[in-house]
């Protein structure tokens, strides 16, 4: 039996509705993080979720935000394995691929978050969120952001083709991961995916640089 608490100080509830609702992504998806099923898990009357989230899209919105900070940190786990040895484009390439295993593996192992991380809001404006940031302060984005900034230090991104990396770098890697986790690809072996991954990885370190050459191959003559 639940047993309703109305004792919560101002701001330990909705701290406390936001755990909840991380808890029901966490099984069960976007789809699972209902107003009604947070506040029966917390233990509080419905109404008192509206006094700390406008409707059910911001109580999903502060969600999402959490399960992007659980893929920051992922990826900030994979980033702890790079070696600081050796020359600078390859602690540049072994951090941005540290980056695609981090998401990649978050997305196996935490399908639920992972559909929710990224269902809202519908742009980019949350991308920079400190509530969507690991232990580094960084969010996802951000931490894909700063690899491809040390590739372009490290001279193997020429700087003319840095603009928008960022978005051919993650459809690339998010595609394999939702192919994988809500896709046709779920019936792959874990050992399976992680040669796909591997691969698709491979490609993203060699295509972005060469992009810089596609573009001048197929620059119309005037």
């Amino acid at each position: 039996m639940t047993h309703r608490r109305d004792s919560y100080h101002h701001g330990d509830l909705r701290r406390a509705l936001i755990e909840a609702g991380t808890r029901l992504a966490r099984v069960g998806g976007p789809e699972a993080v209902l107003v009604r099923e947070v506040t029966r898990q917390v233990g509080v009357a419905p109404n008192a979720a509206y006094r700390h989230f406008a409707d059910r899209e911001a109580l999903l919105d502060a969600v999402c935000s959490q399960a992007q900070g659980a893929v920051a940190v992922a990826m900030e786990a994979e980033l702890a394995k790079v070696r600081a040895k050796g020359d600078a484009a390859g602690r540049a390439r072994a951090r941005l691929r540290a980056v695609g295993i981090g998401y990649l593996r978050f997305a196996q192992e935490e399908p639920g978050l992972f559909r929710t991380a990224f269902s809202f809001p519908a742009d980019l404006s949350r991308a920079a969120s400190p509530d969507s940031a690991g232990a580094s302060g960084l969010s996802p984005f951000q931490l894909l952001s700063s690899a491809l900034d040390d590739l372009v230090d490290a001279g193997v991104l020429p700087r003319a083709q840095r603009p928008g990396a960022e978005f051919l770098a993650w459809s690339a890697v998010h595609g394999l991961a939702t192919l994988a986790v809500t896709g046709p690809l779920r019936a792959l072996s874990p050992r399976r995916l992680r040669s796909l991954a591997n691969r698709l990885l491979d490609m993203v370190d060699r295509g972005l640089p060469a992009t810089a050459d596609l573009h001048s191959a197929t620059r119309p003559v005037r």
